[in-house]
This record gives C-alpha cells, sequence and structure tokens, in this order.
C-alpha cells in the first residue's frame, strides 16, 4: 500500500487491557474518519469484509466483553485479510502498566469485566495473559502508561492519519533515567555525556527548551559531530521503516534528570527531521510530569 493509493480499504483491529483507553482510541480514529463499531460479535465480523466497493476505512474495537471473544479467531482473521486484494489490515494494541491499571480502577471505583469487584488485579493478570498473543501480534503498540488523554490522542492521530492513508510518524523525546527508559521505544541515545548545565547556577532552573541552554550544551567539543551522527543513522533507517510497512518510529533521548541535554537534543533532532520532510511530534516526558504535578527536579 503506498500513501497515494486510494483503492485500498484500511481495516484497524484496536485491543487492549481494560483500562488502558481502547475506548479513546477509537474516538480517535472516529474523528479521524474511521467507521468505528465496537464490541461486535466475532462470528459477524467476516460480513463487514464483503463489502468491496466500501472505501471507508474502519475501526473494530475488540476485547474479552465480546460475545464469542477468541484471540485466535482475531489472528486468523488479519491473516485472511492479509491474503485478499484492496484491504489492508491491521492491529492496533492499546497497552498499560499493571500498576496504573489498578490506579485508574481504584480511581474511578469500576468493576474490572473479568473479576468481582473487591479483586481488580486477579482480573488484570487473566486478561493481560487472555490478550499477550494478540499484543506480540501487534503492528502499532500504544503505551499509555504516561500519557494523558490529550498525549494520547495525539500519538493516535499521529500514527493513523485523516483519511485512512499510511504514514510514518516519528515521535521524538526526552527522559530521566533515574525514572527509566520509556516503554515502547525503538531507539535510545544517552546524552549523559555532554556537558552538563545543572552544574551552571543561572541555567540550573531552565530547561532544553531555552536558547541558552541549548547554546551551553552546544559548546561542547562532542557535541555537533554527536547530533550529526544521529541524525545521518536517523535518515538512514527511517526510509527502510517506511517501506517496511511501520506507521510509528520513536526515538529517545536520555540524560540524568531529563531536563537539560535529552531536551535540547531531542528539540534540535525533531526540528532537523522536520527540516527534512518528517512528519514528527514531540514529548518530553520529565517535563511535562513536573508541568502536571508543579514539582521540580534536579
Amino acid at each position: 500500500m503506498t500513501d497515494s493509493d486510494p483503492t485500498m480499504r484500511r481495516i484497524v483491529f484496536v485491543t487492549g487491557p481494560s483500562g488502558a483507553g481502547r475506548s479513546t482510541a477509537l474516538n480517535v480514529l472516529e474523528d479521524a474518519g474511521f467507521e468505528v463499531i465496537d464490541n461486535l460479535p466475532m462470528r459477524l465480523m467476516p460480513m463487514l469484509f464483503e463489502e468491496a466497493d466500501q472505501p471507508r476505512p474502519l475501526a473494530l474495537g475488540i476485547d474479552a466483553r465480546n460475545r464469542d471473544f477468541s484471540t485466535n479467531t482475531v489472528i486468523d482473521l488479519l491473516g485472511r485479510l492479509a491474503m485478499r486484494a484492496g484491504i489492508v489490515a491491521e492491529l492496533l494494541f492499546v497497552d498499560c502498566s499493571t500498576d496504573v491499571l489498578l490506579r485508574r480502577f481504584s480511581e474511578t471505583r469500576r468493576r474490572h469485566p473479568m473479576t468481582p469487584a473487591d479483586r481488580p488485579a486477579e482480573g488484570i493478570q487473566a486478561e493481560q495473559e487472555l490478550l499477550a498473543p494478540l499484543r506480540a501480534r501487534a503492528d502499532v503498540l500504544i503505551d499509555t502508561t504516561d500519557l494523558n488523554v490529550h498525549e494520547m490522542r495525539a500519538e493516535v492521530e499521529q500514527w493513523f492519519a485523516p483519511g485512512g492513508k499510511r504514514h510514518l510518524s516519528v515521535t521524538v523525546q526526552s527522559f530521566s533515567y533515574k525514572r527509566g527508559l520509556p516503554r515502547s521505544v525503538d531507539m535510545v541515545y544517552d546524552c549523559r555525556f555532554l556537558k552538563n548545565p545543572y552544574w551552571e547556577p543561572d541555567l540550573r532552573a531552565l530547561n532544553g527548551t531555552d536558547a541558552r541552554v541549548a547554546a551551553h550544551v552546544a559548546t561542547d567539543a562532542r557535541y555537533a559531530e554527536f547530533a550529526q551522527k544521529v541524525l545521518d543513522l536517523s535518515l538512514l533507517i527511517l526510509p527502510a521503516c517506511r517501506e517496511e510497512g511501520k506507521s510509528h518510529f520513536s526515538i529517545a533521548f536520555g540524560c540524568t534528570g531529563g531536563q537539560h541535554r535529552s531536551v535540547t537534543l531531542a528539540e534540535s533532532h525533531a526540528l532537523r527531521l522536520a527540516q527534512e520532510g518528517w512528519q514528527v511530534s514531540i514529548r518530553h516526558r520529565e517535563l511535562s510530569a513536573r508541568q502536571r504535578t508543579g514539582t521540580s527536579e534536579t
């Protein structure tokens, strides 16, 4: 399938554990022009695919609540659709860490659909085990652990462009090694070898989006060569990923606190990729977390 081919019908199966954001993903796809059908009995799904002259892209929400749900049935449907001319079938898996799922069920006081109200942890574990084959089969994986609803909407919009046309969307993000690696990242670069603005009193309270911080990081003799080599590698890999049919590629830069060096590199790299014509979104994990909590970190 090419971006300019109007004859191909896109069908996206959307699944994931309860509470991870599957419904939100379906809402975004509907806003993007997809026909959305949720929790349709699986035995009825093949009838939807007989509409050969239907040009509108289709998103099907599936989970353990589907009548006659079976992971093997979903995988079989995807395999059969992959062999049909005129159809591109994909599986979008919306995931989330177990502790965050537990917190979400606790905050909303909702009953987990696979367990009594007083034991959500058991339901979460059972559902994760049930959906594991689909997670492994997913064409696109969105992890909502660290995303609010607005950030999740932006992610889905980046991966599934209006009209159902496929693009390779690139996400560039910064993070702190003290909080661990981001989940579901394709490529990670460690920036901790660069000159650290934290040790400059006038720069300590600023972050890498500030021109003064960026200029300080750029004075490191290794900065320019490092930034250029990272760009060269991205420009080598991204076209190959698009040709392979990937919808999204994620690049992350990390430093000690996720405030100065990684932010500077992420901002610079995203700008240079955009100048090369790539569709890029940018996210600073630690800066976003601090804005939500109103706290600061050294």
